[in-house]
């Protein structure tokens, strides 16, 4: 009996429509990547306003997201998905309306928030409609389509600057939710979990704390690493989290329960989701902007050359979603991060003045890795735990994977900004690959504390 046969139509529906706001949501991670030069000239920009521009969207997706879970469970989650899908519409027409830098970079914060509510509100209703034996295939197809986003992200943003503007890769955002949001409210049935409380003190705290470590970062080459400023926000950041660990201990309801972290392969797939996303997003923002200021690429074909890292996602990621069915997600996860760390490091190898034909086959390498660590990741860290615990579980790991696309960036640039930046940026350029092998194989590392049982017999222990 094929796929087809086994899932309804209502499952088809509840698929698609979470999968088409997950897909908006992750094009706009990095869709700005084949655009960045064109943003830098046009509106005057620094390299720090360049990753604030991926940032703010990234931080306040990963700061809200636990919050949106928890506010699913309460207000039900369909009305609270189609509410985020408003709310990124809303703010992608302010995107392209922006007049400055700062302007824009506000404006993506905001989008962040929208994008904070859609992608865990997405999953739970996935985790929801799907059974635990059909949920591998599922959240397989799901991660293809996202992971697919992401890395499509620059080819749609270079097409569109190149052929339109800059403004479109943001317009397009609005006829797409326009015509969502109604199909939402009419194939989605609604549902809703364990009632919980909000936690307001654990996410200011939170929110500061990687708020003070992502400034300290960026602000490290240009302020000086041992500047009163960068460390101040380093020291800051540390003594935030450990405020808000202490909080999350003592809070009758907190916004990350603690308690989850004792389950290893949920510990293990998060931090291995967080060191995937890192190395996936700092390459993808270097990626684009190497293809034009060494290659001499235009938007449109610097976003075109990253298509053999980006089709690997389409062919590779449902089938390793039905593995992880049937071999564990453990395999996958490590195996799949490996061969991402291979084909960065590979890529530093050949030099940072490599002609394209030389980053194919890196690029094919790197992406078969990727498409093959999202779903085992994402499978590990939410089915180690109860059903009745999915929405927050899928929080707290959509929360930790954008923290890691925020981390990759800030990291990765430190390296090519010390390392010489535009002035250099080839081997500036190969420098923060080796940093993005380096954080690739932490994640295989990390992947190797995930249970060896494959996710079925897990949830069934677990229940």
């Amino acid at each position: 009996m094929d796929s087809r046969e086994r899932t309804s139509a209502g499952q088809r529906w509840v698929l698609g429509l979470s999968a088409l706001g997950a897909v908006m949501v992750a094009l706009d991670a990095l869709v700005v990547a084949a655009a960045l030069s064109t943003i830098r000239r046009d509106l005057g920009a620094s390299i720090e306003q360049l990753e604030w521009t991926v940032n703010a969207y990234s931080l306040s997706f990963a700061m809200l997201m636990v919050t949106a879970a928890v506010a699913g469970d309460r207000w039900g989650r369909r009305r609270t998905y189609a509410a985020g899908l408003a709310l990124f519409c809303v703010a992608s027409a302010a995107c392209a309306l922006a007049p400055s830098m700062p302007a824009l970079i506000a404006a993506r914060a905001v989008q962040g928030a929208g994008a904070a509510v859609v992608m865990p509100l997405a999953m739970s209703l996935l985790g929801v409609a799907f059974p635990p034996e059909r949920r591998g295939w599922a959240i397989g197809i799901f991660s293809g389509l996202t992971g697919l986003a992401v890395l499509g992200g620059p080819v749609l943003g270079g097409v569109v600057t190149e052929g339109l503007a800059w403004q479109w890769i943001f317009w397009i955002n609005v006829p797409v939710g326009a015509v969502a949001i109604p199909l939402v409210y009419r194939m989605i049935p609604e549902s809703r979990g364990v009632v919980r409380r909000l936690d307001p003190g654990g996410l200011v705290l939170v929110t500061l704390a990687v708020l003070a470590l992502v400034w300290g970062v960026v602000r490290g080459p240009a302020a000086g690493w041992g500047g009163p400023e960068v460390l101040g926000a380093l020291a800051a950041g540390v003594l935030l989290l450990a405020a808000f660990a202490a909080w999350e201990r003592r809070a009758p309801q907190p916004m990350v329960p603690t308690a989850f972290f004792r389950v290893r392969s949920f510990t293990a797939g998060n931090a291995a989701g967080l060191l995937l996303t890192a190395a996936l997003y700092g390459a993808v923002f270097f990626n684009a902007q190497y293809m034009q200021n060494v290659l001499g690429s235009g938007p449109a074909r610097a976003g075109l050359q990253l298509l053999p890292w980006t089709a690997t996602l389409f062919l590779v990621a449902p089938l390793a979603g039905r593995l992880v069915d049937r071999l564990g997600e453990r395999p996958l996860a490590v195996t799949g991060l490996a061969l991402q760390a291979a084909g960065m490091l590979w890529i530093a190898a050949v030099g940072g003045a490599a002609s394209y034909p030389e980053l194919i086959a890196p690029f094919v390498l790197a992406g078969c890795g990727v498409s093959m660590a999202m779903p085992a990741t994402q499978s590990a860290s939410i089915g180690a735990l109860p059903r009745e615990a999915v929405g927050i579980a899928s929080g707290i790991y959509s929360m930790m994977r954008q923290l890691g696309g925020v981390a990759g960036v800030a990291v990765l640039s430190a390296v090519f900004t010390a390392s010489g930046g535009y002035d250099a940026f080839a081997p500036a350029y190969g420098r923060a690959m080796v940093a993005c092998g380096v954080l690739s194989l932490l994640g295989a590392v990390a992947g190797l504390g995930i249970a060896a049982r494959p996710a079925l017999v897990r949830e069934m222990v677990s229940t």
